[in-house]
């Protein structure tokens, strides 16, 4: 799972003129199948389970779709997505923000989200008896140094009655969260959907709070399927098509968690299948979660968000109710 996710947003705000080359249709293959490319956040892990499942199931050619997997460039997916060079990408809400508001706008918007709600967490082990952002206090914390990042920290740790000023900072960007937590660090930022998993998994005893239980403006939504708004005007059938097809490969890795787990380790043999596992029964609760459809977006906890990014100065512009994401290309309930 991805810890730098953050830190990508200054990284591809540096690409300049691709927002205004957008794909106007869709090609086909040999078959006469629409081609699509999906380009992941990061490396396969359970966030992306459905869309596999959608492949090896049969689900995308059910809809006449050829749909490549793959992987994302230094610069990240989304810069892809809005030049027209990759139809869907996995991102994250604060990154569309980030590419919404730049002196170089790219043309993107979420048409659904991967999981309900925000599973970032702070982790520490045990023994170190951190049980609440205050306890963070003359703590080592390993940061990427990001500006939403401090942001968030802050704004948990003055709610909880801490003083943010006395944490340890230290830059690191964490790849192994065992090791490091093993090491002189105290606290990681973590998506627990994998990363907390496997501490379970390895036999790890942690302690960990989450960001959505201090504070409901925190619950924003990370991940989310992205695409570009003039291709979706353009290839209107498709993108319902495609997100038809990987909605059914979540509803099917919600009621058949192990053998989806299975499934991505098919397409990923890299990954941990133990932990592939025990991530996919958790997640299995999380990309639904309490709504009846997959991918649904609440407008008003995205506004939130945006109008909380607005006010920490962490975007340069207030963006209007309702912008940088759809869920009009879901499938109809």
């Amino acid at each position: 799972m991805k810890k730098s996710t953050i830190a990508l947003i200054t990284v591809f705000l540096l690409i300049i003129g691709l927002a205004g080359c957008t794909q106007q249709s869709a090609p086909t293959d040999q078959r006469g199948q629409e081609k699509i490319s999906f380009v992941l956040d990061w490396t396969p892990n359970t966030n992306h389970t459905g869309v596999y499942v959608a492949l090896d199931q049969g689900y995308f050619e059910e809809e006449g779709l050829a749909v490549d997997i793959v992987q994302p460039p230094e610069g990240g997916a989304l810069p892809l997505v809005a030049a027209g060079k990759a139809q869907f990408c996995v991102s994250f809400q604060e990154e569309i923000a980030a590419a919404l508001t730049s002196n170089n706008p790219l043309d993107v918007v979420a048409v659904g989200t991967i999981l309900q709600h925000n599973t970032s967490v702070i982790i520490s082990l045990k023994e170190n008896n951190i049980l609440s952002p205050k306890d963070m206090e003359n703590k080592i914390y390993a940061t990427w140094d990001t500006p939403i990042e401090k942001a968030i920290l802050k704004q948990v740790i003055t709610k909880d009655g801490g003083d943010f000023a006395k944490v340890k900072m230290v830059p690191n960007t964490v790849t192994d969260v065992i090791s490091a937590l093993q090491s002189d660090i105290d606290t990681v930022w973590i998506y627990y959907g994998w990363d907390g998993i496997a501490t379970e998994v390895k036999g790890l005893s942690t302690n960990f709070f989450a960001f959505k239980d201090i504070d409901p403006v925190l619950d924003f939504y990370t991940p989310v399927i992205a695409a570009n708004p003039s291709y979706l005007q353009n290839n209107e059938e498709t993108a319902r098509k495609f997100l038809k097809a990987v909605a059914k490969g979540y509803e099917y890795a919600i009621e058949n968690w192990e053998q989806a787990a299975e499934i991505l380790v098919k397409y990923a043999p890299e990954v941990d299948l133990e932990i592939a596992k025990a991530s996919q029964e958790y997640l299995s609760k999380q990309y639904k979660a309490e709504v009846e459809q997959w991918g649904y977006i609440d407008a008003t906890r995205w506004d939130n968000f945006y109008a909380w990014m607005y006010d920490k100065g962490l975007i340069p512009k207030k963006l209007p109710a309702g912008t940088g994401f759809t869920n009009a290309y879901l499938p109809q309930q």
